[in-house]
């Protein structure tokens, strides 16, 4: 028996997906070029793997902005907020977080996870209850475990039955917390939140929604969906994260509620990990800056997306969902998955890839993130080698495959 034996099964898949051919895992990124291209293998390949949806990873601004505090303070903190590392630049965009969503309060956290992690486990603890959406991302799921609230999960974007747990527990002691998100990290679909709204004021819920994917993507100003569906004064927590639209590292969560600054003091995630560095802190001000300036950034983002969803659809490809940033390609088979990532990596493009068990209904997934600095050209190019590569798979309707799979 060793310390490893507990996970014998995962490193027995492991091994035999590996052993025909190459694995997600092992692709490193030798050098970025731009928003939408990088050096993998020595090659240039077209990047529709990250959550680059601005572009603003590479904003002449945010690098500027980035250089300059990295000049003037310094490559890191060296200590935690409540500690030496409260910078000038931390406590400013805070503030800049809070207006933007038209809350009193922000905390930053230095990364998403955490800021899910920390707050919802905070918030919540013996006696209480978390509700959460039984396709929510990782980090939600973690906060479970660090708290002692009981854990319910209702069916995906069903508000109906979030409604039938929350009518189970009336009358129990303990507050409710509900958590969803904007938009859903594996297919792209988004949360339904108007009416999720409705079911926790009739309960009296507290509400929290991870604005991760959907912050500078959804609504007038990029503010995310509980802005597009005008409910954002009716959500007790907003979190988000400067890893997607913002094109940095870190998390956030920004609330109306008075007592909300005592999180700083009871929330460990954040007490104790070192804070953001300057240069991370400087370039995100100058992405919220521009996603609230360049409405123009989401006019093209959502021009690209609307491209590759419709080239896809007219092909008969099964998409995770409506149109977001996320296009999701079902595949029912993990070998066939497997062998079309590998021959788009390639043909020169690179897309993410999603297997059981960690992806909805045990789907396999060819899982695209579109981005503002994607061409017409790219787009186009990455979508005829999709069609092209389905069609020899055989997994597209009528279509015969015409390759042999490696992966029993």
């Amino acid at each position: 028996m060793g310390i490893f034996d507990t996970h014998a099964g995962l490193a027995a898949r492991y091994q035999a997906a590996r052993a025909a051919g190459r694995m997600p895992t092992g692709v490193v990124m030798e050098r970025l070029l731009s928003a939408s291209e990088a050096i993998i293998d020595g090659r240039r390949v077209v990047t529709a793997g990250t959550h680059n949806y601005l572009g603003l990873a590479f904003d002449e601004a945010c690098i500027e902005a980035a250089v300059a505090a990295v000049r003037r303070e310094g490559t890191g903190t060296c200590g935690s907020r409540i500690a030496n590392g409260s910078f000038s630049d931390h406590v400013a965009l805070e503030r800049e977080l809070a207006a933007f969503h038209g809350m009193r309060h922000a905390m930053i956290f230095s990364t998403g996870y955490q800021a899910n992690l920390g707050v919802i486990s905070t918030l919540v603890g013996a006696g209480d209850f978390l509700l959460l959406d039984a396709d929510s991302h990782a980090s939600i799921y973690d906060a479970c475990k660090q708290t002692q609230a009981g854990a319910i999960r209702f069916k995906h974007n069903d508000p109906d039955s979030l409604d039938a747990r929350l009518r189970r527990l009336a009358g129990e002691p303990g507050f409710k917390l509900v958590v969803v998100e904007g938009i859903y990290s594996m297919l792209g679909d988004i949360a339904p939140l108007k009416a999720i709204v409705e079911v926790c004021r009739k309960h009296g819920a507290y509400l929290l929604v991870d604005e991760a994917h959907s912050m500078g993507v959804l609504g007038a100003r990029g503010c995310g969906l509980a802005e597009r569906e005008g409910v954002l004064d009716q959500v007790d927590f907003v979190v988000g994260t400067f890893s997607k639209s913002l094109g940095a590292v870190g998390g956030y969560c920004v609330s109306n509620h008075e007592q909300f600054e005592i999180l700083r003091l009871a929330c460990r995630p954040y007490m104790f990990t070192a804070s953001l560095p300057p240069a991370t802190v400087a370039s995100t001000r100058a992405a919220l800056a521009a996603v609230q300036a360049r409405p123009e950034l989401r006019e093209k983002l959502w021009s690209n997306i609307h491209r590759f969803h419709d080239a896809l659809s007219a092909a008969g490809f099964q998409l995770g969902a409506a149109p977001s940033p996320i296009v999701a390609v079902r595949l029912e088979s993990e070998a066939a998955t497997l062998s079309m990532w590998r021959a788009l990596l390639d043909a020169g493009y690179y897309v993410n890839i999603g297997l059981p068990p960690a992806t909805p209904s045990g789907e396999s997934l060819l899982r695209c993130a579109i981005s503002a600095g994607h061409s017409p050209a790219q787009i186009d190019g990455l979508s005829a080698r999709l069609i092209s590569l389905a069609q020899a798979h055989g997994v597209l309707p009528n279509a015969r495959p015409r390759v042999a799979l490696g992966l029993a």
